[in-house]
């Protein structure tokens, strides 16, 4: 199971306009808005959400991977969105995030959900790996960068 199966250009946002965590999620959940795989977008927002209201998701390092579980999607979606500026998630280390990446499955498919929160979690505990996102210049170069690094690693 490569990260690369479950995101693609459409799904990443280069520059997010959000500078709030809250509004952030709701932007990566929106592009999911007219997606035929998610049959209920708020139940979507809405289980993100009571996951995030839980325990930040904000791992450290300039990075968030919020994430969810609802049965109002056909399959594991996943979205990646970018943030110059950083954004007060409430981060383990008590810094600004500006990579989130997010992540919704089922809730059949738990293990699947598992092993994606776990292999972007070792990505991006890579200082170079979040580096080179920090630098690219449109979501095309974003998912290159997943697809280099999954290619050099993929037995992650």
């Amino acid at each position: 199971m490569k990260i690369s199966d479950f995101l693609s250009t459409e799904v990443i946002i280069p520059e997010l306009k959000s500078t709030d965590k809250y509004e952030a999620i709701g932007e990566l959940i929106e592009l999911f808005s007219s997606d035929p795989r998610v049959e209920d977008i708020e139940d979507v927002r809405k289980n993100v959400f009571d996951r995030e209201q839980i325990m930040s998701t904000g791992i450290g390092k300039g990075f968030a991977v919020p994430h969810g579980k609802s049965d109002s999607i056909k399959e594991i979606i996943t979205a990646f969105g970018r943030s110059s500026q950083g954004i007060d998630f409430e981060a383990l280390d008590g810094q600004p995030v500006n990579l989130v990446f997010l992540i919704v499955g089922r809730n059949d498919l738990i293990s699947a959900h598992i092993k994606l929160l776990s292999r972007i979690s070792r990505m991006m505990n890579k200082d170079d790996f979040r580096n080179r996102l920090l630098n690219a210049s449109n979501a095309e170069e974003i998912h290159n960068i997943f697809l280099e690094e999954e290619a050099n690693y993929f037995d992650l």
